[in-house]
């Protein structure tokens, strides 16, 4: 059985990002696996360990090349072999989940692989999109923020958690699922680790992007979190700043 996981860079949340001029600066911002991508390679690495012969791949998309890093971690976590895509251009999730299809249809030219792991979500711009897009490319089933996965020699049972409670599914392979935060405890890696890594085949692969994005980030702006607090001096006063406050916000609703 082969096993692909895609994976890509986020900024480091420990750190602050500025806005300038509707532009994000990174400059300053260190970048790191995803979080919810260290769950994916985890799962992936623990199925090839029940299923000798299962070996894993992993996937990451980048436009400037900065996507090594996380793909070192993976092969350290486990992973036998990774794959960085190179694009002139990586605009939105369509063309990702399009370049990745198309990096692991030609990574695997006989036989696509029976499973493919995902995040749930990238930590920056959470659409949420990626893995969906990515099983339908692939023609493969799907099934999202997976919190429990038990996998046997031909079935897969799967749990996610809904508003009502836990659903309980059931898939054959070949499947794209994405990894919820929970699904396991993603293992840490030493030094050890981080030299076995560096001498596992690490590729890069060139894939042309789809005309034209289908979103396009336009601008961002920075949050205020700087509140307004107003004291009452009676809970007469203090009704009737809350009565324009609902009446205002009703007016603003139309």
């Amino acid at each position: 059985m082969n096993i692909a996981v895609c994976i890509c860079e986020v900024p480091d949340p420990v750190l602050p990002v500025t806005v300038t001029d509707g532009t994000p600066d990174l400059s300053r911002v260190s970048r790191i696996m995803n979080p919810y991508d260290e769950y994916a390679v985890e799962e992936a690495v623990r199925l090839k360990e029940r299923f000798p012969g299962s070996p894993v791949t992993a996937f990451t998309v980048t436009s400037s090349g900065s996507g090594r890093e996380a793909l070192l971690k993976a092969l350290a976590m486990g992973a036998d072999r990774a794959v960085e895509v190179l694009s002139a251009s990586l605009a939105d999730s369509f063309q990702i989940a399009s370049m990745l299809s198309a990096a692991i249809r030609t990574t695997f030219p006989d036989a696509l692989p029976q499973l493919v792991c995902c995040g749930r979500e990238s930590s920056d711009y959470r659409s949420a999109a990626v893995p969906a897009m990515l099983a339908g490319m692939l023609g493969m089933a799907y099934a999202g923020a997976v919190t429990a996965f038990r996998a046997s020699d031909g079935v897969l049972e799967l749990e996610r958690e809904t508003e009502g409670g836990v659903e309980c599914l059931e898939a054959c392979y070949p499947l794209v699922f994405s990894a919820e935060k929970g699904l396991n405890t993603p293992r840490k890696t030493g030094i050890r680790q981080v030299m076995e890594a560096r001498r596992k085949p690490l590729e890069t692969l060139h894939v042309a992007p789809p005309p034209g994005p289908l979103v396009r980030f336009c601008s961002a702006e920075p949050v205020t979190r700087k509140r307004v607090c107003r004291f009452a001096a009676s809970p007469e006063e203090l009704a009737g700043l809350l009565l324009r406050a609902v009446q205002g916000d009703a007016g603003e609703g139309g």
